[in-house]
């Protein structure tokens, strides 16, 4: 019914403006098509899913099926269900009164056909927006038969001398009151199967039978629903009939990209700051490859998944400590230092679920070693490899038999063989949060060759990003093995693996 015209008020007035009446599956089905023709999109902030999951959400929605979405946490689920408001009409008229949404032209309840037959084409009608017919239920071991379908209301029944067998004694849940619209249960398996058992009938013959009376109501809705796998929930799972009963399954997923994910987080993550802060391409790398680190670790629980929330909120937490330091001293440049990584580890913590083998290791200490991995798999994207702990070793092996020199230049990558040769010659640089961002970029330009690596490999860059750029050089230089790090009480010292190690041993 378009708004520029006047909406019926009454049964005769709705008959006579051409109203049609449709189903609820009936109308998202033909609002889809008319979409799909149109190229418009239905579904907003949704990255990454165009090819997967979007194809066989519309198939379901064409089919008129009841589905279930399947995935992770952090996967998008409630937010695609919400979204389906969109495909619903602006607007739809009901029996005014009714006690759940009642179509004039298609009662379902006793007492609005009871009002249609009392009142003929004078029965008011009002008109209800989209969002009025979507409702959604957090599915929890306390929800009841009660909170889901309904009770006898004995207040009801005694004060309208009604008999307990009539329909109109009956207090609805939220299922029957979502009638004409859609209703999600979300975490489905953590309902108790003995409350999923009641949702069946109404799936599949809308049959609510409630204290022992059948009562038949034809609800005209959508049911969804979203659930872990269920290998991972262990509060419960989703009986075998009811999952017969559901049309669709669809699977989610997490982002197959770092692309992708970099645009999730630019679109979730809260960057609002005052004056802009940038955080270089690198860096936001950085930041997608810490959660698809975790989600590859031998540490972490895979079955519990690793939400995309990790990255939203490890992005805030970088840009607040920015933010943080340019209060203390606000002529410092808007950019990150490598040392702010450190202030994402609550981000990764509160998000990891540990294997027996990374609880004996402790989450801060699985979170640094996930951050460092993601530095380094990101740092080889954009330089040359870097020999890794095993040719190393060989080296210094070789070196310790006599080989000298030579063992060195064959195991060392030309890149890096001007930086790494100035810490074999005992060279050593402090960096500390606390520093100002010009004595940060002049202990860094102490190294030779670090900000000529940087420039080839990154391109021209701003001296604070060019820094930046420099410390995540050394740092997976230090993740390779190929020179120490040593964490201080005010920041970190970076110098010669063997030196460092014959250091550690004069101090014991």
């Amino acid at each position: 019914m378009s708004r520029s015209h006047p909406r019926p008020r009454n049964l005769g007035a709705l008959r006579a403006s051409g109203y049609r009446y449709r189903t609820v599956k009936e109308e998202l089905r033909e609002n889809l098509q008319n979409r799909l023709i149109r190229g418009e999109p239905w579904l907003a902030g949704i990255v990454g899913y165009d090819e997967t999951v979007l194809p066989q959400l519309e198939r379901a929605l064409l089919s008129k099926h009841d589905f279930i979405l399947l995935g992770l946490r952090g996967q998008a689920k409630t937010r695609i269900i919400r979204q389906l408001v969109a495909l619903l009409d602006p607007e739809i008229p009901v029996v005014e009164g009714a006690p759940i949404l009642d179509d004039p032209l298609h009662p379902t309840t006793a007492w609005a056909r009871r009002r249609i037959e009392e009142m003929g084409e004078a029965t008011p009608i009002r008109w209800i927006d989209r969002e009025e017919r979507f409702h959604e239920k957090l599915a929890t071991p306390d929800v009841t038969i009660a909170d889901l379908i309904g009770d006898l209301d004995p207040i009801k029944a005694a004060r309208e001398r009604l008999d307990f067998s009539s329909e109109e004694a009956i207090h609805y849940g939220i299922i029957p009151r979502t009638n004409r619209g859609i209703f999600a249960l979300n975490e489905l398996p953590d309902l108790q199967p003995r409350i999923q058992v009641g949702l069946l009938n109404i799936m599949e013959e809308n049959d609510i039978q409630i204290r022992g009376f059948p009562v038949r109501i034809p609800l005209d809705l959508v049911l969804t629903f979203t659930a872990n796998p269920e290998d991972y929930t262990n509060r419960g799972n989703i009986i075998t009939p009811l999952k017969d009963r559901i049309d669709s399954q669809i699977l989610t997923h997490y982002p197959r990209s770092v692309d992708e994910a970099i645009a999730i987080t630019h679109q979730e993550a809260w960057s609002e700051r005052g004056e802009a802060i940038e955080v270089p391409r690198f860096l936001e790398e950085v930041l997608e490859e810490i959660a698809f680190t975790a989600r590859g670790s031998d540490h972490v629980d895979q079955s519990s998944g690793v939400s995309q929330r990790l990255p939203i909120r490890a992005r805030e937490l970088l840009l607040s400590a920015v933010e943080r330091r340019c209060l203390r001293t606000p002529e410092e440049p808007r950019v990150p230092r490598l040392c702010d990584l450190a202030s994402v580890v609550p981000a990764v913590t509160g998000r990891i679920e540990l294997v027996y083998e990374g609880e004996q290791e402790g989450p801060v200490i699985v979170a640094h070693r996930l951050i460092g991995k993601a530095m380094l798999k990101v740092f080889t994207r954009h330089f040359p490899p870097i020999y890794g702990r095993r040719r190393r070793r060989r080296a210094e092996a070789e070196r310790a038999h006599g080989a000298g020199s030579e063992a060195r230049e064959r195991v060392t990558p030309p890149a890096y063989r001007e930086i790494l040769a100035y810490f074999s010659q005992g060279g050593k640089i402090e960096l500390a949060d606390a520093m100002s961002g010009e004595a940060y970029r002049e202990e860094l330009e102490k190294v030779p060759g670090l900000a000529t690596l940087v420039e080839r490999h990154l391109g021209k860059l701003a001296p604070a990003e060019k820094a930046l750029a420099s410390e995540w050089v050394l740092e997976s230089l230090h993740e390779a093995s190929l020179i120490a790090r040593q964490n201080l009480d005010s920041g970190v010292r970076f110098s010669d693996v063997l030196a460092n190690m014959f250091q550690e041993e004069t101090e014991r």
